[in-house]
């Protein structure tokens, strides 16, 4: 790398990085772009990780099962599951307690680049609803499901999955006006002179060698953990403000998830759409239950999806020979670290290792469906280019688990910060009532529509007075980091403006999901991807 003065310096080379700067390249083919990675390619541990804090390890999972510090991110261990956010997301409500600092003007403006969006995460058209779908339109999820406040239309659509970094690797080397660098650490931002602009960057390596870069643009997509880091290490870049912006660390957040519940349908068995749909392109698609705006609205309730599972893996009550033995290929050291990745294996185990006698009875008299399906599904999920996302067993009783996923309230007192000396990431992370209260009540609800339509009912896991001691204990997040460089209108309400550029400066953009102000129902990703590229047109056709 010489020393040449790059168009656009993007640091961090996940999903946001990558998109960012292939859609600029493809936008300003003659422009140069200097991508920097933290991490390398055989990375396992590393100083960053290392030195994060986390206070709540019930309700946050470990640093190294929310963080990937290498080229591709977080995609090297994301399931590809594809979510849209929604309307009601960018709608104040008093339970978010003013916390929405976007806003639907904001939200039509990004979903204008939902197709390239879709195309880098290849996971078909960018259709969200199965009515948007000729050979899906009016289907229903089961027998006699009707609800004016439930929608069963809403899809989740799957990638390949998509790994970033192996997908795109050939295609950034090959692209000449885009250079890698691997191993660099971004460290220090000069201060921004009094229009606001800064021009210099201090990368150090793992040896602590240091190497200045010069840059006309700066995009920071280092996840939110290590954006958030960035940015409270270099509290100069708000030198142009009054002060350093109040929210800037604040707000941090993620979902609440877990199983309560089983729904029993009365209907047809062989009706109820209880695994994925394909497509006509082949893409994998899945339907979710989720409450419409007025009625989260009216009833002050938090965005949540819900959507048909398979019962407790480690629980050998289930019967089936096939999930006994996916169980015991999933707790099997080195096989279970090969299956699926350590968050995803967790919510499958619960990091129980228990009753295998009871599981291996469960096998024997399955025999032998027990083998065969598992290896059906891992020929479908490993051997395949369009990799079957997931495994999803067929009730003939008609009674599926229920999976909730639910927006977190941004909670001031859910923090991100620095220890004393500067040399430690430490996370404060917890559970409102609010938060717990609010997938309650939207059972209840899921419950009482069902029965009225007569479609089915839900069977609770649980005495309802355990429910909301149940659900803080089994909710875990920290994989889908929000909140704590938050999009706003002004300084005094966020850290990022409505086209990313952090308030004070001229040229520094923070592309994070840590701008995302409300959580949603959704993981962030795919949403993510389309504000870089949204990001890398601003950057393009900016004044």
């Amino acid at each position: 790398m010489d020393n040449r003065i790059f168009d656009l310096c993007i640091i961090g080379s996940g999903p946001a990085g990558i998109i960012t700067a292939l859609e600029y390249s493809k936008l300003n083919p003659e422009k140069t772009i200097l991508l920097v990675e933290y991490g390398k390619s055989d990375t396992v541990k590393n100083p960053l990780d290392d030195s994060i804090i986390i206070s709540n390890l019930t309700n946050h999972h470990p640093v190294y099962e929310c963080t990937n510090k290498k080229f591709g991110g977080s995609s090297e261990t994301w399931g590809g599951r594809c979510v849209m956010y929604d309307e009601v997301d960018f709608i104040d409500r008093p339970i978010i307690n003013n916390g929405c600092t976007w806003d639907l003007d904001l939200f039509e403006e990004v979903k204008k680049y939902l197709s390239q969006t879709a195309a880098y995460f290849e996971c078909g058209e960018a259709k969200f609803n199965l009515n948007q779908i000729d050979k899906f339109e009016k289907t229903r999820i089961a027998d006699d499901f009707d609800s004016e406040n439930i929608s069963d239309s809403v899809v989740e659509r799957w990638s390949m999955p998509t790994r970033f970094g192996i997908r795109y690797r050939k295609e950034i080397f090959a692209n000449k006006n885009i250079t890698l660098i691997e191993g660099y650490e971004a460290r220090s931002f000069e201060k921004p002179i009094a229009d606001g602009k800064v021009s210099l960057l201090e990368l150090v390596d793992w040896d602590n060698k240091v190497k200045q870069i010069e840059a006309r643009d700066f995009v920071i997509a280092a996840g939110a953990q290590e954006s958030t880091r960035l940015l409270l290490r270099n509290l100069q870049l708000f030198k142009n403000l009054n002060d350093v912006p109040h929210s800037l660390g604040k707000y941090y957040q993620g979902h609440l998830s877990g199983k309560i519940a089983s729904v029993q349908f009365y209907g047809n068995p062989k009706k109820t759409d209880y695994a994925f749909l394909r497509d006509d392109d082949g893409i994998y698609l899945r339907r979710r239950f989720q409450f419409k705006a007025d009625y989260l609205i009216e009833n002050n309730l938090l965005n949540t999806a819900i959507w048909l599972d398979n019962p407790l893996y480690y629980d050998p009550k289930h019967g089936s020979g096939a999930m006994s033995f996916m169980y015991m290929a999933m707790i099997t050291p080195f096989l279970g670290k090969k299956l699926a990745p350590p968050a995803i294996a967790d919510s499958i185990t619960k990091g129980k290792v228990e009753n295998l006698d009871k599981h291996l009875l469960n096998i024997i008299k399955g025999f032998p469906f027990s083998i065969s399906k598992p290896a059906i599904i891992f020929f479908k999920r490993f051997m395949l280019k369009r990799k079957l996302p997931g495994v999803f067993l067929y009730s003939p009783e008609n009674k599926y688990a229920l999976h909730f996923h639910s927006e977190q309230i941004p909670y001031e007192g859910n923090t991100i910060t620095l220890s004393e000396d500067g040399d430690k990431l430490l996370i404060n992370y917890t559970l409102t009532d609010d938060d717990i209260n609010s997938v309650i009540a939207l059972h209840k609800e899921l419950d009482q529509s069902l029965q009225k339509s007569g479609c089915g009912k839900l069977e609770y896991w649980f005495p309802e007075a355990d429910l909301f001691n149940e659900i803080k204990k089994m909710s875990r997040d920290g994989i889908h980091q929000s909140g704590t460089t938050r999009i706003a209108n002004s300084a005094e309400k966020g850290v990022v403006d409505r086209n990313l550029k952090i308030f004070g400066t001229a040229n520094i953009y923070v592309c994070s999901s840590s701008v995302f102000p409300t959580s949603g129902q959704a993981n962030p990703t795919f949403f993510l991807g389309a504000f870089a590229v949204r990001l890398a047109h601003e950057l393009t056709y900016k004044k």
